[in-house]
């Protein structure tokens, strides 16, 4: 059977081409060995059901591994203390039965009777002092149980359970618990819903912290295409294109997997840097989203406080200092969007910087800034993006149109109405993303990508003639980096008695060309 790259459900390697994770597995085998209570928090489609799988697989010699899932177990689960602890019984049962002999599954069996977490607790105990191995217990998809009580007293007991396995011996329980799902259960306060009471304790404060790094870097993401290339001989660059899938995805799993599933099904086999672009590009103009994307603009709609703090960070050029217990912080780090970056606050990556700026822009479009949505002809021509035109007619419409505003006003949304003017013209064939590390008060670097080119426009609000200079500097040493001969610098100046530039003009500095127009 042909392997293919995964985008839907958990890996499986016999089926699937997948990113060597030993190093990843090796450091949570530690937690386990080391007898830890913990959880794999991570967003959606991070690869946590494969990496439980995975240890089932390679624990399961040393250990009695015990792997369930509350997906799909509907609510009598939940209805009593007596149904959860029967109901539980009978999913260990299940799970010893397909994964273990029937000796195994008769003394989990045979153990007391469970009506009450307290019989609950005996059962284990009992199960665990018969059996001649530690027991490691693994539970998938706890998300969904995360806001039931009965869930939570079960955490409790399981809780108790550790804290005196000292007194009655390591085997007295599971030697170590394991919960996967986006939340930290330990920290149930960040399941910020409006209409429900937070919870600030926990049950799970036993929990260590799960500090392993569950994204995948370029020589991870070769190691997967090592394995492609075994098969199909495309003669690709395997380091050029690990590092441009990276680059793009900041080892976001899924975006990965997607990334090369589309080069591989839709593109051709174009493995080359053109068609990692062109898959992102496919990916981001799909007019079927998927599931991640589809999850991200839920998150943001359903909290506006989240929602606003999101928009500051995209477009207000807000940076944020890195705080654990600044609620918004920590929800974005919770869903992925966010991540920590030099004790700064950024976007993930690229990928999540198009579509969420993407997602305000729309908004803006649909709301106030009618005459944004301009007719695009004339700024695409033989199939090549004109973009000193796209800068003229900017230009002009500012002019023309928003220098009624006051200057505050345009201070704070200038780029967003760049970007809301841009965002018609290059819809469906190309896309842009922000330079995270040029996001500031002062500049904010654009790369769009349009067909096979790329075009770089800084966008910068007037500091003075000394800035001004620096600028221009910045913006060369910028397209030297990219290899461009051509930049495109857009300075927001908010002198009183500044002269108005009629015209945009090239210029040369350091040997680039750039064309400047001042707004």
């Amino acid at each position: 059977m042909t392997k293919e790259f995964n985008t839907t459900g958990s890996c499986n390697p016999a089926m699937h081409y997948m990113v060597d994770t030993s190093k990843k597995l090796a450091q949570i085998e530690e937690y386990i060995d080391d007898g830890l209570y913990f959880t794999i928090n991570r967003a959606r489609q991070f690869g946590k059901t494969t990496t439980l799988k995975a240890l089932f697989r390679n624990l399961s010699e040393r250990y009695v591994v015990i792997p369930i899932s509350f997906e799909g177990v509907g609510n009598l689960l939940f209805s009593s203390e007596e149904s959860f602890c029967t109901k539980f019984k009978d999913i260990v049962e299940t799970a010893l039965t397909f994964s273990f002999s029937k000796d195994k599954t008769a003394m989990w069996k045979e153990t007391t009777q469970t009506n009450s977490f307290d019989e609950l607790s005996d059962s284990i105990t009992e199960f665990c002092l018969q059996i001649d191995k530690p027991v490691l217990l693994l539970i998938d998809e706890v998300d969904k149980s995360t806001d039931n009580q009965l869930f939570l007293n079960f955490l409790g007991m399981l809780r108790n359970k550790y804290l005196d396995r000292d007194l009655k011996g390591m085997n007295s329980t599971f030697h170590s618990v394991v919960l996967a799902g986006v939340y930290d259960v330990k920290n149930l306060k960040i399941k910020l819903r409006p209409d429900e009471e937070r919870k600030y304790n926990s049950p799970w404060n036993i929990a260590s912290k799960f500090n392993v790094d569950m994204t995948f870097h370029p020589d991870e993401i070769i190691t997967m295409l090592n394995e492609y290339e075994a098969d199909y001989n495309t003669g690709m660059n395997k380091e050029l294109i690990s590092n441009e899938i990276y680059k793009y995805t900041s080892g976001y799993p899924f975006l990965v997997s997607e990334i090369c599933s589309i080069i591989d099904k839709e593109l051709d086999k174009d493995w080359s840097a053109q068609g990692v672009q062109e898959a992102v590009k496919t990916m981001l103009n799909n007019t079927e989203p998927n599931t991640l994307f589809k999850s991200i603009a839920q998150n943001l709609l359903n909290n506006k406080e989240f929602n606003d703090f999101m928009r500051s960070v995209s477009f207000d050029s807000r940076e944020y200092p890195f705080s654990s217990i600044d609620p918004m912080i920590e929800l974005g780090l919770t869903f992925s969007i966010l991540k920590i970056e030099n004790n700064k606050v950024r976007i993930h990556n690229l990928i999540f910087e198009d579509l969420i700026y993407n997602f305000y822009v729309l908004a803006e479009l649909r709301g106030k800034y009618t005459s944004l949505r301009q007719d695009t002809a004339g700024y695409v021509l033989n199939g090549k993006l004109n973009m000193p035109y796209i800068i003229e007619r900017f230009q002009k419409l500012i002019h023309n149109e928003y220098r009624k505003e006051d200057n505050v006003f345009l201070e704070r949304q200038g780029r967003l109405l760049f970007l809301c003017f841009l965002k018609p013209i290059i819809n469906g064939t190309g896309f842009y993303y922000v330079e995270p590390e040029t996001r500031n008060g002062g500049r904010m670097d654009i790369v769009v990508i349009f067909g096979c080119e790329e075009f770089v426009i800084e966008l910068k609000i007037w500091r003075g003639e000394k800035y001004e200079v620096e600028g221009k500097v910045q913006l060369a040493e910028y397209l030297k980096t990219r290899n461009l001969n051509e930049g495109y610098l857009v300075t927001f100046s908010f002198l009183k008695n500044k002269t108005v530039q009629e015209e945009p003009e090239w210029l040369v500095h350091d040997g680039k060309r750039i064309y400047e127009a001042v707004i």
